[in-house]
């Protein structure tokens, strides 16, 4: 059954541990909420209105591809995938067709589109002064290993270089760990809690036990209380009553964009999409987190890359530059740079860039009001095929 509502409703967020009041009131004419069996929607068509930039429909089965989007937002009929200002981003549940309209459910408009369309206006993201740096693995943990070395020791280089591009900005580093020595999970994000001021950035390496072929880029931020991963295939109903949520989550996606971006834009690299995760790290840690999967391990072809000493130094500036994108936002309250942007600049693809500037609506308030306990929708089909990370064995701790 369909039912459509015309309204503006104010709402708190309550999450395990804490409470996020509604920020402002939205016009209700802005938005015409869709109750699909007791969940609720917006059309792409309403969404697309609202931001002031043009959306388009993937058929279902078919993949977005950057080089033939057209559109800003860009959506896949029956899935999570999406295109959004030309990388691929994962939706927590599927878009849905309903008497000839797309939907996309209410809290991924206020969860994951509002904060990568426009992470300058994420609310609280405050002056950066410290940025913790996390080397995946190390010590007794390798992390996954090829022909060409251990994850733990690239993933530390790649740390290694980051830093003093930081420290040149003025910026405060700490690394959770200096050398080849074992670090707890816990503890990694003890030390980014405890930091003035912080982010939280982890660095890593993929595998896949399933795909030999698999390569490319992605990023994870914590996952929404009541929504699954994106590796998840369904809604567990831990994931629906239990799962914490995280106070940051707006801030920690929009760091996502600011680094995916910068990475896309610098180095050419298969684009797997901004992602959501439960690790361990991202899970414990309260300032905006994210990790990063800096390639496969696994590939012939991309391990050789990235055993090379000068592309790491490439991924480390192409983070370097993400970074100081997301401290930005507080500062200059402009969109950051998109993947377009930076491959005009580097001339790593003939492609135009989908320009923010002037198409986004100002006399708006947050879109957090849009979350809803209404809105955790099972998904109805099966999430993208399941890559193996390297923290999918991480232990989960109290």
């Amino acid at each position: 059954m369909l039912l459509l509502v015309k309204r503006w409703l104010p709402f708190v967020f309550v999450c395990a541990s804490f409470t996020l009041a509604p920020i402002l009131a939205l016009a209700a004419s802005d938005w015409e909420i869709i109750k699909v069996s007791g969940h609720d929607y917006l059309s792409v068509d309403n969404i697309s209105r609202f931001y002031g930039l043009p959306a388009g429909i993937v058929a279902a089965g078919d993949k977005a591809q950057f080089e033939t989007v057209k559109n800003p937002l860009e959506f896949v009929g029956g899935s999570r995938e999406a295109m959004i200002n030309g990388a691929r981003s994962w939706l927590c549940f599927p878009v849905i067709e309903q008497d000839g309209r797309f939907l996309v459910s209410r809290t991924d408009v206020a969860k994951t589109i509002e904060p990568l369309v426009r992470p300058h206006r994420v609310p609280n993201i405050g002056k950066v002064q410290t940025v913790v740096l996390d080397p995946g693995h190390g010590g007794y943990d390798k992390g996954q290993v090829s022909r060409y070395g251990c994850e733990k020791d690239f993933a530390l280089d790649v740390a290694r270089k980051v830093r003093p591009l930081l420290q040149a900005k003025g910026v405060r580093v700490i690394m959770t760990r200096e050398g080849d020595y074992f670090v707890p999970l816990e503890v990694r994000a003890k030390i980014a809690n405890a930091a003035r001021n912080a982010i939280f950035v982890s660095i890593h390496f993929n595998a896949s036990n399933d795909d030999p072929n698999a390569t490319g880029f992605e990023i994870f931020s914590f996952t929404p209380r009541g929504a699954p991963s994106t590796s998840d295939s369904a809604v567990a109903v831990s994931s629906l009553n239990m799962q914490p949520g995280s106070e940051v989550d707006s801030q920690s996606l929009a760091l996502s964009a600011c680094i995916y971006h910068s990475l896309l834009g610098h180095i050419a690299d298969y684009d797997r999409g901004i992602k959501r995760a439960r690790f361990a790290v991202l899970r414990l840690t309260k300032v905006p987190a994210v990790l990063i999967e800096g390639g496969f391990l696994t590939e012939r072809g991309e391990s050789k890359l990235i055993a090379n000493k000068d592309w790491r130094a490439k991924l480390a500036g192409a983070i370097s530059v993400g970074i100081e994108n997301y401290r930005a936002l507080s500062i200059n309250k402009q969109p950051p740079m998109l993947v377009a942007d930076y491959r005009r600049q580097t001339k790593l693809a003939p492609i135009e860039p989908v320009s923010q500037e002037g198409s986004l609506k100002e006399a708006d308030s947050s879109l957090m009001s849009l979350v809803g306990e209404s809105a955790f929708l099972l998904p109805q089909q099966t999430s993208p095929p399941k890559q193996k990370s390297s923290l999918e064995s991480a232990p989960i701790v109290p």
